[in-house]
């Protein structure tokens, strides 16, 4: 399925969502499977090494390490923000086996400041295969994804 984002140039893509869709900014909460109706700025770019070359891109790129991870825990002081594993509060590891994050555009969301429970790591990733629904990140599959990244410093999210 998927749904059409358009690239820096106005090319579409086929995307996927979060599972439960887009909710109005206001209403995204930690865990719902959403995907925020916002104007979502591409912070930087974290990468595979052992699996891709350095991409290019309009912002800062990353490799990440096997010991990388991002905090999904309210809770937490690094509540929305890298951590390096083992971490002691809830966290996804960021060097999957399944690859949906040999390539990963941290967006801003949640994140100046940061507010416990508002939603954590809406990233841009590579997309599963058939475009399946993501936990509310935005994902394209990568040659998509390489294409569009050059020129993009931000990406629009608005119900259709």
């Amino acid at each position: 399925m998927g749904t059409l984002l358009r690239g820096p140039d106005g090319r579409p893509f086929r995307c996927a969502l979060g599972r439960a869709g887009i909710v109005p900014a206001e209403a995204k909460r930690e865990g719902d499977g959403a995907t925020p109706a916002a104007v979502l700025p591409l912070r930087r770019l974290l990468f595979r090494a052992d699996r891709l070359p350095r991409p290019t891109a309009a912002v800062p790129v990353e490799p990440i390490a096997p010991d990388d991870g991002w905090c999904d825990d309210p809770g937490d002081p690094a509540y929305n923000r890298m951590v390096r594993l083992p971490h002691p509060a809830r966290h996804e590891r960021l060097w999957r086996e399944d690859g949906l994050y040999d390539l990963v555009g941290v967006l801003g969301w949640n994140d100046a400041p940061t507010v416990p429970g508002r939603g954590s790591a809406i990233f841009l990733h590579v997309a599963s295969p058939g475009l399946g629904p993501t936990e509310g990140c935005i994902a394209l599959a990568l040659p998509d994804l390489l294409a569009v990244l050059p020129g993009l410093r931000a990406i629009e999210v608005r119900p259709a």
